[in-house]
């Protein structure tokens, strides 16, 4: 069966589905950046057509970081606009509390790991919550660093628009 990632452009814009795993151990949050692109971002993907968001986590997990995750429950939801590589996208974002293995946290080397995926070098590392090493990154979504921060117990939704007309 072929692959259809939820991710496709319309009429100049992007339309995206992203599920993204909050991992947090020890005071420390793991972080991943790809390649150069200039920012950072929480381990995930793309979700594909006919998958459950979950399991899409799980997958993307696996793929990238190499270890089998806990999918835990859902903290927070939100939708993106953004522009980015001179397309405006439009983003649905599902993050889910997650968990690796008991060896996987931080251990002062940084990056913690590092893979390649699809063509793509992925290096993670343990961040910690507080301090400055939170406002060294360029975190994407912009408004994540805060939320980490101060994750709220329940359900959350974020509508943030960086476009400058809404």
């Amino acid at each position: 069966m072929s692959r259809h990632i939820l991710s496709f452009p319309i009429d100049g814009q992007r339309f995206n589905y992203r599920v993204a795993a909050v991992i947090i151990v020890d005071g420390h949050v793991l972080i991943c950046d790809e390649d150069e692109d200039g920012y950072s971002m929480l381990p995930g993907g793309r979700v594909e057509l006919g998958e459950a968001s979950s399991l899409s986590l799980e997958r993307e997990i696996a793929e990238e970081i190499g270890l089998p995750a806990t999918i835990g429950s859902l903290a927070l939801t939100s939708e993106s606009f953004y522009r980015r590589h001179d397309e405006d996208y439009h983003e649905l974002g599902l993050f889910y509390r997650a968990s690796l293995s008991e060896d996987a946290r931080p251990n002062g080397q940084s990056p913690w790991r590092v893979t390649h995926d699809e063509g793509a070098e992925h290096r993670f590392h343990w961040v910690a919550l507080d301090g400055d090493g939170m406002d060294q990154l360029n975190l994407q979504p912009v408004w994540l660093r805060e939320v980490l921060r101060r994750l709220p117990e329940t359900l959350t939704h974020i509508v943030h628009d960086e476009r400058g007309n809404g």
